[in-house]
């Protein structure tokens, strides 16, 4: 009798230490997350299930072209891709992003703006001045943030720069559907 029941006292040990080690894996390190609206479309798209990691700036910033999570509002995340970083100066002209004054590729638009009909635009003309805060250049610990899906996102045109601080983590898998499942970069 004894025996089983130091048997079963193991096994609510185990149990309750594999529970808090997930919720400190998930409160600390990575978090799963899911695509709510079109606004990273073609990239990712509306239900797709990804896994967040939150070390990465803890030990580091976020580069330009990162996906990222951050806190939009207290009661929603916004998934946006960041594209300035601080003390650059970002504007569209023409279609094209600029930033510190060169063009620069976005590989990860090209289809859709491929698909788009003549004398259509796919972003449309924006400087870092005209956006919330009035910036020159886009200040320490802040970063500009924009949608793929440019025509359909709210991102830092509207919310204005997005601070360190705001940011839950880096978008790195994406895991469902499975036929989309691959790493994210």
């Amino acid at each position: 009798m004894a025996k089983k029941k130091n048997e079963w006292l193991d096994w609510i040990k185990a149990l309750l230490i594999a529970g808090l080690l997930a919720v400190i894996v998930r409160m600390f390190f990575f978090a799963p997350i899911v695509v709510d609206g079109p606004s990273m479309q073609p990239t990712l798209h509306d239900g797709d299930h990804m896994i967040v990691n939150k070390i990465n700036y803890s030990i580091g910033d976020p580069d330009r072209f990162d996906i990222v999570v951050f806190h939009a509002t207290a009661k929603k995340d916004y998934i946006k891709r960041v594209i300035g970083v601080p003390g650059d100066h970002v504007e569209v002209k023409d279609d094209s992003l600029y930033i510190n004054g060169e063009k620069v590729e976005e590989p990860y638009i090209d289809s859709s703006k491929g698909m788009m009909g003549d004398n259509r635009t796919y972003t449309f003309d924006f400087k870092l001045e005209e956006l919330p805060g009035g910036y020159e250049v886009i200040p320490e610990n802040h970063v500009l943030v924009l949608g793929d899906n440019r025509g359909n996102s709210t991102d830092s045109r509207l919310l204005g720069l997005i601070s360190y601080d705001q940011i839950v983590g880096e978008v790195q898998l994406l895991y469902w559907p499975l036929d989309r499942f691959r790493l994210i970069r």
